[in-house]
């Protein structure tokens, strides 16, 4: 696989109307990038009404709905692909998944990669009805039945979660969307290496990727799967790698064999389009150069 450049949408950190979102996203066609990457939350939370939680996002953050944003930008773009980095997956119906995602790819002419993962935020679950304890089993669950939708006119599926009988999607995707797994936890290695046609690790553990990478590769194995066909798509934080050592960070990734890299532009403290896109085209000039 050749290297695909990735950009992050910022939405965390600013709620732009219509306008600023086209600034930005045609920004980042035109600069040349392969793909969008934007996060998501259904709900924020109060973090004092959670004593007993930490949190990476609350009520505070601004997040837009990634089928509804990338359905939105699809008709404005031509050529970037849109990826959720992640959806969190045991929060959401399934098959309703497998509805939106089928035709955001089909709609977008196969511009859409599904990033999938557990999520961390107990009160979201909570208070979605969902249960944060099971999200594993649940997600190895939907992750089959997900694959049954795509390819299968009509399912038959019993499941602990799920039960689907003699129903369908209509029209299938053709191809179905690629499946990306975020994570870092070895469950997560082993759900990617058994359902998903890539990894997409966010932040990482002490020890850096490589013994992760290395762990992946022996499960891809042991599913009698190709390493070489397998997709890991790496993240680049400009707010926390300095301009100094971008040259540095590509090359250990490209070295490990990243197919995707994403820069993430976030922290940085911008507030308008303009300033991410600005900072973006140093780092795909430093990626290209």
């Amino acid at each position: 696989m050749s290297m695909k450049w990735g950009a992050v949408y910022p939405q965390a950190e600013v709620a732009w109307g219509p306008e600023a979102i086209k600034e930005f996203v045609q920004g980042v066609e035109s600069l040349g990038f392969d793909y969008l990457l934007s996060y998501e939350h259904i709900l924020g939370a109060e973090a004092e009404s959670y004593p007993d939680q930490s949190f990476i996002y609350t009520h505070e953050h601004p997040f837009r709905e990634p089928f509804v944003l990338y359905s939105y930008l699809a008709g404005m773009t031509t050529t970037l692909e849109f990826v959720t980095g992640i959806l969190v997956l045991p929060q959401r119906d399934v098959r309703l998944v497998a509805k939106q995602a089928a035709d955001l790819s089909a709609l977008s002419g196969g511009r859409f990669r599904l990033g999938v993962g557990g999520g961390w935020n107990r009160a979201e679950f909570q208070s979605l009805g969902a249960d944060f304890s099971k999200r594993g089993r649940l997600m190895d669950e939907q992750l089959e039945l997900l694959h049954r939708l795509w390819t299968e006119p009509l399912v038959d599926f019993e499941g602990e979660f799920h039960q689907v009988t003699r129903c369908g999607i209509n029209p299938l995707p053709s191809p179905p969307p690629p499946i990306y797994v975020g994570g870092t936890a070895d469950a997560v290695l082993k759900r990617a290496a058994r359902f998903a046609q890539g990894w997409l690790p966010a932040t990482l553990p002490k020890g850096g990727p490589a013994p992760l990478i290395k762990k992946l590769r022996r499960y891809l194995d042991e599913e009698g799967r190709d390493p070489e066909e397998f997709g890991i798509d790496a993240r680049i934080a400009v707010s926390k790698e300095p301009q100094e050592t971008w040259r540095q960070a590509i090359d250990l990734w490209v070295e490990l064999g990243a197919t995707h890299l994403r820069c993430q532009t976030l922290g940085c403290g911008f507030t308008r389009p303009e300033q991410h896109l600005e900072v973006l085209e140093r780092f795909l000039q430093t990626a290209k150069g």
